[in-house]
């Protein structure tokens, strides 16, 4: 389906785009931790409610 210098090139494309993201978000974590106090609860809320829905949906079937 791929040729063998699509997958190289995809693997080294994931390995570099890992490893930006990694240095990234360290370079910023203080940053992130002073201005998005609270965001946890937020993704919570937001995981519980699109949990909700699929228990609704699967109880009307």
């Amino acid at each position: 389906m791929f040729s063998t210098g699509q997958l190289i090139f995809a693997v080294l494309f994931f390995i570099a785009f890992v490893s930006v993201i990694i240095f990234t978000y360290r370079k910023d974590a203080k940053l992130h931790r002073k201005y998005y106090k609270g965001s946890f609860f937020v993704l919570l809320a937001f995981l519980f409610f699109i949990a909700l829905l699929v228990v609704i949906k699967m109880e009307l079937y």
